[in-house]
């Protein structure tokens, strides 16, 4: 499977015929090549034909300068469409402790490699005076960008018959005034969310996607779509009918496999994104 071109769209869709084929992207995101780092994900996203990369903002060096990217970019031939900002548990300490100041750095990151969006996490619920400012503090920030800073949905943290709300002011952003919001279809299946219904509410505000699937496990499993629960063809082809033109980025789990499954995985994800991210003419 390495070495092919998995379908790379590289002439605009035609107009006319059975299939309508938004403007949106299918991405690749670096977090769906870990362990391996940025430089695997340009390469196997630009080998297997994904339109561009999504950029985790990890402890990688690389991951957090943008004259790397960009260069990684040019080389592979492939576009950063979006950042990640560093707002996991595992990236507390990336460009330090304050949360505010990685997501300015991750704005900033954005505008110089080119990306469309910066996909950010709800804070933690023990980070009480940033979630107190999160939501004015974002607005205020995307007034001065045009980088969509895009909120993703999250699952409260579950634990045998337990339940703790993880996130404020809620892990659920629906009902949250963000302009834009990422969604993250193994989140749905972990919160027990109905992803359908939640980007039908979200309308226009819904501007990125995070594809994956699950199976409804307490643990957030980042599947390769159709291997769960979630009705991951069916809200691409929704998106598809309303002429999404946010980015679609696979982010699945491969960090257990090796270099050939991973990419016998991502070209898979591909495939489907592929054929159901399109809707009758």
């Amino acid at each position: 499977m390495a070495g092919e071109d998995f379908g790379r769209r590289t002439t605009p869709a035609p107009t006319g015929g059975a299939a309508r084929i938004p403007d949106g992207r299918i991405g690749l995101s670096t977090a769906s090549v870990y362990p391996r780092g940025a430089t695997a994900a340009f390469d196997i996203a630009a080998r297997l034909g994904y339109d561009a990369v999504e950029v985790m903002v990890w402890t990688e060096t690389i991951s957090q300068e943008a004259g790397a990217l960009v260069q990684l970019s040019e080389h592979y031939g492939v576009p950063v469409c979006s950042i990640h900002a560093p707002t996991l548990l595992l990236t507390q300490r990336v460009w330090g402790t304050d949360p505010w100041v990685k997501v300015d750095k991750s704005i900033e990151l954005a505008e110089e490699v080119g990306a469309g969006t910066v996909v950010l996490h709800p804070p933690f619920r023990w980070q009480r005076e940033y979630a107190a400012e999160f939501v004015e503090g974002i607005a205020e920030r995307g007034a001065r960008t045009e980088v969509r800073l895009a909120v993703e949905n999250m699952f409260p943290w579950r634990a045998r018959a337990r339940e703790m709300q993880a996130y404020l002011p809620d892990w659920d952003p629906t009902d949250v005034d963000y302009d834009h919001v990422t969604l993250d279809l193994s989140h749905t299946a972990t919160a027990g969310s109905d992803a359908m219904a939640m980007a039908a509410q979200l309308g226009d505000r819904l501007s990125h996607i995070h594809l994956a699937d699950g199976t409804g496990s307490y643990k957030d499993e980042h599947l390769v779509p159709g291997r769960g629960s979630q009705p991951c063809a069916e809200l691409l082809e929704s998106l598809a009918g309303q002429g999404f033109s946010g980015d679609v980025v696979v982010e699945v789990g491969t960090r257990r496999l090796d270099d050939e499954q991973r990419e016998l995985d991502l070209a898979e994800a591909l495939a489907f994104s592929r054929l159901y991210f399109a809707a009758p003419a």
